[in-house]
């Protein structure tokens, strides 16, 4: 807990300052240390500031101060024990209020994991916690904090995983939301995360967490292949020139990770030899200008509290518009920003108005260029790598499209052709357990309710989860290899002439899997227009959750063409996304002058525990789903579907009309009173009522779409073939014909892929938007464009 939170008359004992700075070496200069009693004595009147008893002196802090101090509550027998020589206590001992709550609980440390996208932080996250999230070899990977915790030698280590960047500028939405983590959080160590195949670059961001002086660890990741591209790095003695410890890693198999915790440990007991205060030297005007600054800051102990008045002071000089506005809350904001205008004209004349920034980056480039220098052998041969030949062919402008296209088509056609045989070996089981219910079961609505139900339901979707396997493992493969950042790479034209940015089509990939996190990882795109387009279309690209009724039509009515027409499927959604993202551009955004800036990682073969770790993950949520709202939405169907009883079911009546698709029998469940009512609008899309039902069943998750037809189809007169597909294609016992055509299994295809996105996609369009008129949009425009290209595509198919 915070001292803030302690209430008049309570004990409580100090375990650590998280302020910075002024404030940190002053709190404890008054004896603010590990294990110190404080006794709260009263609230001022507003309740703000706080009187405190400590060392047998009073003290008075402001809430926002207090707040920056974590305590532990005591017992009351230890409280009111009486100490001789000390008040300090034993924090060992101290009680846990929840030891699954991150700060909270005894000898915990909170790791923050900071570095460059494509360092490997996320690999180490995941190794390190056990965690599964998933890692892809492209930036934007990891749009938030994902946070974590293990136990290692006697501390807790609470581990959080931020989004990868290249500064600690303001210029992306990674940079600032780490930022802003470091200013409201202040984790107990930096764990930061570097390439070691990639030193020169990566080492940037050092130097800009060392202008902050936070308590440092540097991860020395994939310093296999540092060694592999023939380079020699005498680590031990960069660490001790930058003044913070450097621990080689391989996070993908594991190796230096207990070190790196141990260096953890030391770092944060004050015990690591290598760790010292270092200033990175700027050249003499600029440092000139840094000190008067930082002079200047260090007199107003607010504004000093989270960062070092060096990295503040710095900061101003490049014109950072969050540290001014951080500045501007102080009362002493106008004096420092008329001395750093005052410094900034001095520095124009001297250097002939260049760009401060680049100034500041040059010098802290040459400063890693002198300690590499120092430190680092390398072969003078440059090796052709297989990262150049590689990309001279799928980056080509005569090979690189066809290739995507063709990888694209493979995948669809794994997905369907080789998933279509466990496909079968689970609805034979599922068939045979249906079978076995209603063979063993008395007739009553139980056994109704069990075999047509939840058997009919949740087991109509559950045999499409090899597909969704295999989509998952190939999308997996595409991103972890790196082959995802030259698919932006050779699309970011197109994109462009489409009103997006390169970067937009990374987002759009992900899609293919699910659109909630696919619409998240659209934070990694810097210009707030294309942001927002690319969210709006997304759900145009088809999710897996669509997945199980492609296969079911496709695979029912078109088999002899399956991977050709499930690409086509996708490819309208694609067209509808190119063809509202233009609309959007022309008539409400404005153009996007953001310019295309996006790291070529180098491809890596991904491992098959990861690809396998990933795929399963996946996996595991479609599972969750079937024992969770599928299940659910399926007994909804279900009992709309059986009720209201009949007194005679044995013989129903037959009611014709003059429209020979609407013939049927006179059933007037609450479902078929809801599925006509609303046909009208939707039969000329070729809907039978029943698939009416689904779509609407749908909208809460696509999923249940199939299991509503599993549910609507079971029980139909006794086939051969028992399958859901089988059910479809049976002639109606009313009409004599079929409720679907292939035509209209076309159509409702189209139709499910185009339509309202499901609830949790709304949802994350108004978070991430923070608009809810974009979710109504896109609610009213998607379900119109689906039914018109719905109703174009059927009258189309019909005449063939």
């Amino acid at each position: 807990m915070r001292l803030s939170e302690a209430k008049t008359g309570e004990k409580v004992a100090v375990v650590k300052i998280l302020g910075h700075g002024a404030f940190r070496k002053r709190m404890m200069e008054m004896g603010f240390v590990r294990g110190r009693e404080i006794t709260v004595l009263l609230h001022a009147p507003l309740l703000d500031p706080i009187k405190y008893s400590i060392m047998d002196y009073e003290v008075s802090l402001r809430r926002s101060e207090a707040d920056l101090v974590e305590v532990k509550p005591l017992p009351v027998e230890e409280s009111d024990r009486t100490r001789q020589h000390t008040d300090t206590i034993d924090c060992d001992d101290l009680p846990i209020d929840n030891p699954e709550h991150p700060g909270h609980g005894r000898n915990v440390i909170n790791v923050a994991l900071i570095g460059n996208p494509n360092c490997g932080k996320t690999s180490l996250f995941n190794i390190a916690s056990g965690a599964r999230e998933h890692v892809g070899n492209y930036s934007g990977v990891t749009v938030d904090a994902k946070a974590g915790h293990f136990r290692f030698k006697g501390y807790r280590i609470n581990l959080v995983d931020l989004p990868g960047t290249y500064s600690l500028a303001s210029y992306s939405p990674e940079e600032l939301y780490v930022r802003r983590y470091l200013k409201n959080e202040t984790p107990d160590v930096i764990v930061n995360v570097i390439d070691g195949s990639n030193l020169e670059r990566n080492l940037y961001l050092t130097t800009e967490l060392i202008d902050m002086d936070r308590s440092m660890v540097i991860a020395l990741n994939m310093y296999d292949e540092l060694q592999e591209k023939g380079m020699r790095l005498e680590y031990e003695t960069l660490g001790k020139m930058i003044g913070v410890p450097v621990v080689p890693t391989t996070a993908r198999t594991g190796e230096g990770i207990d070190r790196l915790f141990d260096t953890v440990i030391q770092v944060y007991e004050g015990t690591c030899e290598d760790v010292r205060h270092i200033h990175v030297h700027l050249g003499q005007e600029l440092e000139k200008s840094v000190s008067a600054l930082k002079d200047r800051i260090k007199t107003d102990d607010y504004i000093g509290r989270h960062f070092s008045p060096r990295y503040l002071a710095i900061k101003l000089l490049e014109g950072d518009r969050e540290v001014e506005k951080l500045i501007g809350e102080s009362p002493e904001a106008a004096d420092i920003i008329t001395l750093r205008d005052a410094e900034v004209t001095r520095l124009a004349e001297i250097n002939g108005n260049d760009d401060i920034a680049a100034l500041i980056a040059g010098e802290k480039y040459g400063f890693i260029a002198g300690a590499l220098a120092e430190t680092m052998e390398k072969e003078e041969v440059e090796k052709v790598t297989s990262t150049h030949i590689i990309d001279s062919i799928v980056t080509n402008k005569l090979f690189g499209f066809p290739l995507f296209f063709l990888i694209m088509f493979f995948i669809f056609w794994a997905t369907f052709s080789v998933g279509s045989y466990p496909m079968e070996w689970i609805e034979d089981g599922v068939g045979w357990i249906g079978d076995l219910i209603r063979g063993a079961m008395p007739d009553g609505m139980l056994k109704d309710l069990i075999a047509d139900g939840i058997i009919g339901g949740v087991g109509g979707v559950i045999v499409f989860l090899p597909n969704i396997l295999i989509l998952y493992a190939c999308i997996s493969f595409m991103e972890d290899s790196g082959y995802m950042a030259r698919a932006a790479f050779i699309m970011d034209k197109l994109m462009h002439h489409i009103g997006l940015h390169g970067k937009s089509f990374i987002p759009l990939v992900m899609g293919f899997g699910c659109t909630v996190p696919s619409i998240m990882a659209s934070r990694s795109i810097e210009s707030s227009s294309s942001r927002f387009i690319t969210i709006l279309i997304n759900p145009f690209i088809s999710c897996s959750a669509r997945l199980p009724l492609y296969v079911l039509l496709i695979g029912t009515f078109f088999p002899a063409h399956a991977a050709l027409v499930f690409t086509g499927v996708y490819l309208v959604g694609i067209l509808v996304a190119i063809f509202t993202a233009r609309l959007l551009r022309r008539y409400y955004f404005k153009a996007d002058v953001t310019p295309f800036v996006m790291e070529l990682p180098p491809y890596r073969v991904p491992t098959m525990k990861t690809t396998l770790r990933h795929m399963w993950a996946k996996g595991e949520q479609y599972l969750r789903k079937m024992g969770g709202i599928i299940l659910v939405g399926s007994i909804i169907v279900w009992a709309l579907n059986y009720f209201p009883l009949h007194e005679d079911e044995s013989a129903p009546e037959t009611v014709l009309t003059t429209d020979d698709s609407t013939i049927d029998p006179a059933r007037d469940s609450y479902l078929e009173m809801m599925g006509k009512a609303v046909n009208p609008v939707m039969q000329p899309l070729g809907f039978h009522w029943k698939a009416t039902v689904a779509a609407i069943a749908g909208v809460p998750a696509k999923e249940i779409v199939v299991s509503t037809l599993g549910v609507l189809y079971t029980g139909q007169e006794e086939i051969d073939d028992n399958s859901l597909g089988a059910r479809l294609t049976a002639p109606n016992p009313a009409t004599g014909r079929p409720d679907f055509t292939a035509a209209a299994a076309l159509s409702f295809m189209i139709f499910i892929l185009l339509y309202c996105p499901c609830i949790a996609t709304v949802t994350a369009i108004v978070k991430e938007t923070g608009n809810i008129g974009y979710g109504i949009f896109s609610v009213v425009y998607n379900t119109v464009i689906a039914w018109i290209i719905g109703f174009a595509v059927y009258q189309i198919a019909i005449l063939f």
